[in-house]
């Protein structure tokens, strides 16, 4: 299963040409990582941290009053660390695809901790490693 954001676009967000600037697209997929692991019934309160990022830049996105898609799923679960995956597209345009490895942390003791069995069995209803395949070809 796809968790889908609808990620507005901000008139701040474009650069001189009009398209949306690239470091902007962390921005999204940040904001669409919130959306998907902060929600009320399940969430990451205990707190994560961001290890890596992977950003493939695919069409330039023109500025405008639409919000685009950005759609993510896991990919990969690990005993302290996960990785999401993602499109950022309108229909079947893909501007980006890009991945984000996750590492649960406990801010408490400034370490990182383990995946909890409540987090992994949220985290394996967004599973699709087929899709990290096709995405990586």
């Amino acid at each position: 299963m796809r968790h889908i954001y609808r990620c507005p676009l901000r008139w701040a967000d474009m650069d001189a040409y009009g398209h949306v600037n690239n470091v902007v697209f962390l921005r999204y997929l940040e904001e669409a990582r919130i959306d998907f692991l902060f929600r009320p019934e399940k969430d990451f309160q205990q707190g994560s941290v961001v290890a890596r990022h992977e950003i493939d830049y695919k069409r330039q996105l023109v500025h405008r009053h639409t919000p685009v898609d950005i759609e993510l799923w896991v990919t990969n679960i690990r005993a302290a660390s996960f990785t999401i995956s993602y499109e950022v597209k309108d229909d079947d345009v893909v501007y980006v695809r890009a991945s984000t490895v996750i590492v649960p942390f406990d801010f408490a003791t400034q370490r990182p901790r383990r995946i909890t069995a409540e987090e992994r069995l949220f985290l394996e209803e967004y599973q699709d490693d087929d899709a990290e395949k096709a995405v990586a070809a």
